[in-house]
């Protein structure tokens, strides 16, 4: 008989009673800010949005309660031996924590949540070592080419799920070029901008760790992911880093160069609710929701926010995706298809199109695809995808 092991830890556990705890008290919050909006007795004179007498007791009740068993339940879970509640990494731990970090990653940072994902690098499904020293006894130790390719990931995904129906674009390219796959694990939670410059002081180190001079570097996003790397890109060029020196290529896999439908939606639902004093406190709910999904609203990856073109360098590619039919030849796409785009993204988006013209970007035609009858999650495992990206970078 085999002995399945629990898939979470012993700190994943402690990071998601501390999350009940806060959900608990937050929505009593809210509660009882919706019931001193709608009673027609006044709220509390130095607290806007609580109650007065015995409802605000029964709250801070509530509130206090909750606490205390949160409290209670962080001691208790302390206890457990990590060795014996650790589990090994697992695709569906992996894909829960990823997906936690993205919608509350900024959240689990601030409050030290052991569920927050740090920035790391992985080579072959293990976390390489973030000492400097550790790293390149490490990187030495494999077997890597002066060719590196660094792929990242996109909103609440992790590195892992770069293989997709049995394909993965990093272990194509090798096999095709040459290229050492490195890939990236990040809290997709967080800031674009403060991803970004993240990135751009661990390429420099792992840049500086490569066994051999690195010859060429390409980096490939997806999603989320190109957005990161154009604002590694230019915090790259800011500090004036080395790696920028062999980076050739960037190509961005159905990136929201200017924004996502469905994070403009959530922010005009949270606008609605705000109009209201009985609606106001659910539109704190929709703000909830992490930075980093909500740079998504307008493709932002600089902060303050402004407008980044492309760089000069290194080439920029992009590929966006319809789950239409191609259109006929000569024809452009519809608009209703242009807007569905992969069904996450428009086309105009990922291609870097704008009705204005300084916000556009200036993606090369011949630098630029456009797969039909795929969603934004099948540009992963797209055969005509990877063989236009053999063919860019070859």
């Amino acid at each position: 008989m085999i002995k399945r092991r629990w898939p979470l830890r012993a700190a994943d556990l402690r990071g998601a009673a501390r999350l009940a705890t806060t959900a608990t008290a937050g929505m009593a919050d809210v509660v009882e800010a919706m019931h001193a909006g709608i009673s027609p007795l006044p709220s509390h004179p130095s607290t806007p949005g609580r109650t007065q007498g015995l409802t605000g007791l029964v709250y801070r009740s509530v509130r206090s309660v909750t606490r205390w068993v949160g409290g209670g339940v962080d001691a208790l879970l302390h206890l457990l031996p990590e060795g014996e509640a650790a589990a090994p990494d697992s695709p569906a731990r992996d894909a829960l924590v990823a997906a936690l970090n993205g919608v509350l990653g900024d959240h689990l940072l601030a409050t030290h949540n052991p569920l927050a994902t740090p920035m790391q690098w992985r080579m072959k499904g293990q976390t390489l070592p973030s000492d400097p020293a550790l790293l390149q006894q490490t990187l030495r130790e494999r077997t890597t080419t002066p060719k590196v390719l660094v792929l990242v990931h996109g909103l609440c995904m992790n590195d892992g799920q770069w293989l997709r129906q049995g394909h993965d674009h990093g272990t194509a390219l090798a096999q095709a070029l040459g290229f050492t796959p490195v890939y990236l694990r990040y809290n997709t939670g967080l800031p674009i901008a403060h991803n970004g410059a993240e990135l751009a002081r661990q390429l420099e180190a792992l840049q500086a760790a490569w066994p051999q001079p690195v010859q060429r570097l390409v980096l490939l996003g997806h999603s989320m992911g190109g957005l990161v790397l154009r604002s590694a890109l230019q915090a790259g060029q800011q500090a004036q880093h080395a790696w920028l020196q062999p980076c050739s290529d960037l190509i961005c896999l159905g990136s929201p160069h200017h924004g996502a439908p469905l994070e403009k939606a959530g922010h005009g639902l949270d606008v609605l609710l705000a109009q209201t004093p009985y609606t106001a406190p659910l539109a704190t709910l929709g703000k909830l929701r992490s930075a980093g999904i909500m740079d998504l609203r307008h493709g932002t990856v600089l902060r303050p926010p402004a407008h980044l073109p492309l760089p000069p360098a290194p080439r920029c590619f992009a590929v966006a995706a319809g789950l239409c039919a191609e259109p006929p030849a000569g024809k452009p796409a519809r608009l209703a298809d242009r807007l569905l785009g992969d069904g996450l993204v428009p086309l105009d988006s990922a291609l870097g199109r704008h009705r204005r013209a300084a916000q556009r970007l200036a993606f090369e035609p011949e630098r630029c695809l456009t797969v039909w009858k795929t969603g934004h999650l099948d540009l992963l495992s797209s055969a005509a995808v990877s063989q236009q990206m053999i063919q860019w970078l070859g």
